[in-house]
């Protein structure tokens, strides 16, 4: 007899703890990533269109509310200089649109697809959402700091193992 491909685990319902939906998100993002040595620059992109977009939605409502965004959800977190005497802004300068012309938009498509559905689905708080894209921003911005050149922009988000 044949054995039937695992079906796909479904997302956490509604009523499931946040933990739960987070780490579901988790790893949808990191298993689709690794399968598709997706490239950190492409990564990019896609964290930052969705902290942007919830940043902005969470911030117009804390104004209706007279209150303010702590700045841990309202700005990306500060890299971390493993040198204290390296200049954060290099001279390096990249050809932004000969990247953006080298992107596969599908790939980076099919990844918001994966995060806007998980989001949707489990209906997460836009608030741990938020925090959990900030600590994703957080990596891979720290690997866009290091890159040396323009194929650096193109290598695979590496993960650190307590991630």
């Amino acid at each position: 007899m044949d054995a039937e491909p695992p079906e796909p685990e479904s997302p956490p319902s509604a009523d499931a703890p946040t933990a739960s939906k987070l780490l579901f998100l988790q790893e949808r993002m990191v298993n689709f990533t690794q399968q598709y040595s997706m490239p950190v620059v492409e990564v990019s992109l896609v964290l930052s269109k969705y902290t942007k977009q919830i940043s902005t939605h969470l911030s117009a409502h804390a104004a209706e509310q007279g209150e303010e965004l702590p700045e841990r959800l309202s700005q990306p977190w500060p890299l971390e200089s493993e040198d204290p005497d390296a200049d954060v802004a290099q001279d390096t300068k990249f050809a932004l649109d000969k990247v953006l012309d080298m992107v596969d938009a599908d790939r980076i498509d099919i990844f918001d697809t994966i995060i806007r559905n998980v989001i949707n689905e489990c209906e997460l708080p836009l608030t741990d959402a938020l925090l959990f894209m900030r600590e994703w921003e957080h990596l891979v911005r720290s690997q866009l700091a290091g890159a040396s050149g323009p194929g650096s922009l193109f290598s695979p988000v590496e993960y650190p193992d307590d991630f």
